[in-house]
Order: structure tokens, then C-alpha cells, then sequence
């Protein structure tokens, strides 16, 4: 420490700014590589030219951890995983990261985690050893596949005081976030959300295939649904959901044409499109499409702030309503479109 301090004040002496590292950078964990998002995550936080928000972090290790009955879990896995290895060496700049083959050893290199894995099903498991480990934990959309893996993990990190939250990268959409406070739209009165609705695809994804949109509706109307009803057709599915205010708002999953993930917001004040996922609120009715897109960005910064403040930014509680949302949707399709008001979960 006393040589340390006199290099200091040699350099000083000399003119020369003495080199001092910087605080230790927040350790982030990545748990699943067949998630296309978790190479975008990787690439924000270990960008040595990171500024604001975005600086102070880095991936140290990652388990690519796969889903033998998930479909293209493995392929994907190897796919982002060649690609997560080849930035490294195309750009000594950027942080190397560590893969590692147990979530035991991964927890040993973070300090904060992120699941990214695809099936839903594997993520009360994952979720469990983290929370364990005290390691505040974000997982990638969706919490779990079923409402009851979703309470379950919300109980135990509230038992345990580990923070942990979870959303779409939709939320942070600019255009879609940025509709709640609009000033051409004024107070939201209702909205008509719009997106695919897959009709064929993994059967761990099957509750949750609309949860994109939901997160959308949520983001702009905000939670306090009470009851909502269902229609599903061969190339639609509608929910009309009432709020517990009176307020209306719908969604249109999209089975079969072109396929868009956007919304309608009507205020007191005005009516305006909610723009193109990825891209700023509209000005004037005019959607800006040459502006930086922020498809993942958003959703960065977020994870930037809760990994240095710990401080949650979607409570549990909305979360947990959305899921009670997409258990009525199910419920009223199965008895073709009755109304069905939500479970509190």
C-alpha cells in the first residue's frame, strides 16, 4: 500500500496521471444459450466502449445448458454459442467469457443472473438453484410455462428476499412504453393490442405464445384486468378484457397473413398508433423508422439499472396478473368464449 501510494504521488510530481482501476464491474451469469437474446445481453454488457447506464457490467460465464425434448434446443445452442466464441476472436477488445458446465459452477462466477433457456418448463428448476444462492435473477420471457412454476418461483424468492422479476423485451419497446404518458393520446382509455399467435410450435410454449402481446397491452394499459373473454379461429384469436375501472382493451393474435406487433391507444386527448416494435412513439401520427432501433436496448438499460440497484422494475404482482390473464384466455377459449374473470395468483 505505501509503494502504491508513493507511485502515486511520483506520478503526480511528474505530471503523469497515475493509472487506477476502476470499481469491480457487476458479474452477470447467463443460464441457456438457445435464446437468441442472451448473445444481444452478452454484447451490451461486455462492450468495452460501454457508456451510462450500460457500463459497469460484464458476462463472465455462461451454462449453455439444453432441452433434450425442446425442439432446436441443441441447434440453437450450438449455433449462438459458435457465435458468442467468434466475437472474441475477431475483437481482443471484447471481454472473453467463460463456459462452464454445471449452474453450480456458473453461480461460483457471478454475481447476478440471467436465464435465458428456451422451455419454460426447466425454469422453477433453474430458477430454485439461483434463488438458493441468493444471487439476485431476471429471467427471459416467459417466467415458466404454468401459472403454478410461476407463483412458485415469485414465493420462493420473496421467501428467500432475492430480488427477481420478468418481462418481455417488448415492454421496453419505445414506442409501445412510451404511449403511457404520450401527450398527443393524454390519459390511456383503452387499446387494441396487435401480434402472431402461433398456431403450431413447441408444446412448452403453448400457454404462453401470446405473452408478447400481453406484456404490450400491460405496458400501455397497465394491470387491474378483472374479467376477459376469448374467441379462437382457425386464423384469430380475440380477447376483449375488462378492466376493473371500466376501461376496455383487446387483442388480436394473429394466426394466419401478415404479422405485426403493435398497438392502437386511445386517450382523452387523442388516438395514435403505438409505432413499429423497436422504434420511437409516433410524432404527429408519424411513426420514425430511421431513428436507432431499440429492440433489445431498452430492455438492456433495465437490466443495467436492476443488476447495480437491485431494485425491481416490474412488480411481482403485475407479472403474476399477466399469468392469471393468459389462464382466463385459456379458460374462456376452452369454453368458446365465455366470459371468465381473472384468478388471483
Amino acid at each position: 500500500m505505501r509503494l502504491f501510494r508513493r507511485l502515486i504521488t511520483i506520478c503526480c510530481l511528474m505530471g503523469i496521471a497515475p493509472y487506477v482501476t476502476a470499481a469491480e464491474p457487476v458479474k452477470v451469469g447467463i443460464l441457456g444459450l438457445d435464446n437468441y437474446q442472451a448473445i444481444e445481453y452478452a454484447a451490451f454488457f461486455n462492450n468495452p466502449m460501454a457508456e451510462g447506464d450500460l457500463a459497469g457490467l460484464r458476462v463472465t460465464a455462461v451454462y449453455p445448458a439444453t432441452s433434450p425434448d425442446y425442439p432446436m434446443s441443441a441447434e440453437f445452442t450450438a449455433k449462438w454459442q459458435e457465435q458468442l466464441l467468434a466475437r472474441y476472436k475477431e475483437d481482443p477488445t471484447v471481454r472473453p467469457i467463460e463456459l462452464v458446465s454445471s449452474i453450480d459452477e456458473l453461480l461460483l462466477k457471478c454475481d447476478v443472473v440471467m436465464i435465458f433457456s428456451l422451455d419454460g418448463r426447466k425454469h422453477r428448476e433453474q430458477a430454485t438453484a439461483v434463488i438458493n444462492a441468493g444471487k439476485p435473477l431476471f429471467i427471459g420471457r416467459p417466467v415458466a410455462s404454468e401459472p403454478e412454476d410461476t407463483v412458485a418461483i415469485y414465493q420462493l424468492a420473496a421467501d428467500a428476499k432475492v430480488p427477481l422479476w420478468s418481462c418481455s423485451q417488448h415492454r421496453y419497446s419505445p414506442g409501445f412504453i412510451g404511449m403511457r404518458n404520450h401527450p398527443e393520446v393524454g390519459t390511456v382509455l383503452g387499446c387494441d393490442v396487435y401480434g402472431g399467435f402461433a398456431k403450431e410450435g413447441p408444446e412448452a410454449d403453448e400457454f404462453t405464445r401470446a405473452l408478447h402481446s400481453i406484456e404490450t397491452l400491460y405496458t400501455i394499459m397497465g394491470p387491474g384486468v378483472e374479467r376477459l373473454s376469448c374467441v379462437s379461429m382457425p386464423a384469430v384469436e380475440v380477447v376483449t378484457a375488462t378492466y376493473k375501472d371500466g376501461r376496455v382493451a383487446t387483442y388480436r393474435g394473429v394466426k394466419e397473413g401478415a404479422v405485426k406487433y403493435s398497438a392502437t391507444v386511445f386517450g382523452d386527448k387523442g388516438v395514435s398508433t403505438a409505432g413499429i416494435y423497436g422504434h420511437g412513439i409516433p410524432i404527429n401520427g408519424v411513426v420514425p423508422t430511421n431513428d436507432a432501433y431499440m429492440g433489445y436496448g431498452g430492455l438492456a438499460i433495465e437490466l443495467a439499472k436492476f443488476f447495480k440497484t437491485k431494485e425491481v422494475p416490474v412488480a411481482p404482482a403485475e407479472t403474476l396478473e399477466i399469468f392469471a390473464f393468459l389462464q382466463a384466455m385459456k379458460e374462456s377459449r376452452a369454453q368458446n368464449g365465455a366470459v371468465v374473470t381473472l384468478k388471483k395468483l
